[in-house]
C-alpha cells in the first residue's frame, strides 16, 4: 500500500525536458515541466520546486533519471578510486558535473556518468534519499531479461532525448554498448548498421529490436528493413496488456519501466 510516507518522487532530467511522476494509490501521476531557455538546468530545477505542486508533498525518497552519456564497465573491472579519471579519458565533462556511478548487478556492469553538481545540491537538499541513474537503466534491464527468448542473436536500439543507445548482450553482461546523437531516420539506420557489421550479426536471421521515441518511424523502419529482414519496433501497450501508465501521454518508455517493472 502506498503512504504519504512510503511515496516516492521521480524526476527525469535531459536537456530537452524535466518529467515528474509519483504514485497516487494504484495510478501514476505525470507532469511535464517546461524548461526555461538561459538558465541551468539546476536553475530550472529550483523554481519548479517553487512552482510544482507534486515537488510541494513529502516523499520518503527522490529516484533521478539523468540523461548523460554513460561508461559501463564489467563489474570485475571496475574500481571507485579510478572511475573518474576512467570516465574523463572517454568522455568530455561539461563544466561542473560530478561523476557517480551504479551497479548494475543483473547485467555484471557498473554504469559510470555525470550530473551537474549544482543539479544534483538542489535535489539533495529538498529530498533526503537520492538514487541516480542513467535514463537507459530501466532499458537495459528489461530487454536483458527478454534477449533469453529464441537462438536468435539481438540488438537493440532505444531512441530518446534525440539519443540512440545501441547495445547487444552475451549471457549475463554486456556485448555492446554507445549512444550517437540522433536527428533524423538515415543517421540512425546508419549507426545501427554500423553496429549491426560490427558484431558480425547476419541480417538473414539475427534480430534488430527498436523502442522509444523513433525519428520518423516509418521511415526509418522501411530504410531499416532494406538490410535487415527482421526488425521489430516495440509497443508499450501492446507489450503490457494497455496498463495505465502506457497509456499517459509524453511519458518515456523507461520511465513507464520504472513503475511497470517495481
Amino acid at each position: 500500500m502506498t503512504t504519504e510516507k512510503t511515496r516516492r518522487l521521480t524526476i527525469r532530467i535531459s536537456s530537452w525536458s524535466m518529467l515528474f511522476a509519483t504514485t497516487n494509490g494504484r495510478e501514476v501521476d505525470f507532469e511535464r515541466y517546461p524548461l526555461k531557455s538561459g538558465i541551468s538546468l539546476a536553475a530550472n530545477m529550483r523554481e519548479a520546486l517553487q512552482q510544482s505542486p507534486m515537488l510541494q508533498e513529502e516523499y520518503l525518497r527522490a529516484y533521478v533519471m539523468v540523461d548523460t552519456p554513460v561508461l559501463t564497465v564489467p563489474v570485475d573491472l571496475f574500481s571507485e578510486k579510478d572511475c573518474e579519471a576512467l570516465y574523463r579519458h572517454t568522455f568530455t565533462l561539461k563544466g561542473q558535473q560530478a561523476v557517480v556511478h551504479t551497479v548494475l548487478p543483473e547485467l555484471n556492469a557498473v554504469a559510470v556518468f555525470p550530473i551537474q553538481k549544482d543539479l544534483l545540491q538542489v535535489i539533495s537538499e529538498r529530498f533526503g534519499e537520492v538514487t541516480v541513474m542513467p535514463v537507459a537503466a530501466t532499458v537495459w534491464r528489461h530487454t536483458h531479461q527478454k534477449s533469453f527468448t529464441g537462438p536468435r542473436g539481438k540488438l537493440y536500439g532505444y531512441f530518446h532525448d534525440r539519443r540512440l543507445e545501441v547495445y547487444s548482450f552475451t549471457q549475463n553482461r554486456f556485448k555492446f554498448s554507445n549512444s550517437f546523437p540522433v536527428n533524423n531516420p538515415n543517421d540512425a539506420v546508419y549507426f545501427l548498421l554500423s553496429v549491426w557489421k560490427q558484431l558480425g550479426m547476419a541480417p538473414e536471421e539475427d534480430e534488430l529490436h527498436l523502442a522509444g521515441t523513433l525519428p520518423e518511424k516509418e521511415a526509418l523502419t522501411e530504410l531499416v528493413r532494406q538490410f535487415i529482414k527482421r526488425v521489430y519496433v516495440n509497443n508499450p501497450s501492446g507489450e503490457f496488456n494497455r496498463a495505465a501508465v502506457t497509456q499517459i501521454e509524453g511519458m518515456p518508455y523507461d520511465m513507464m519501466l520504472h513503475y511497470l517493472k517495481r
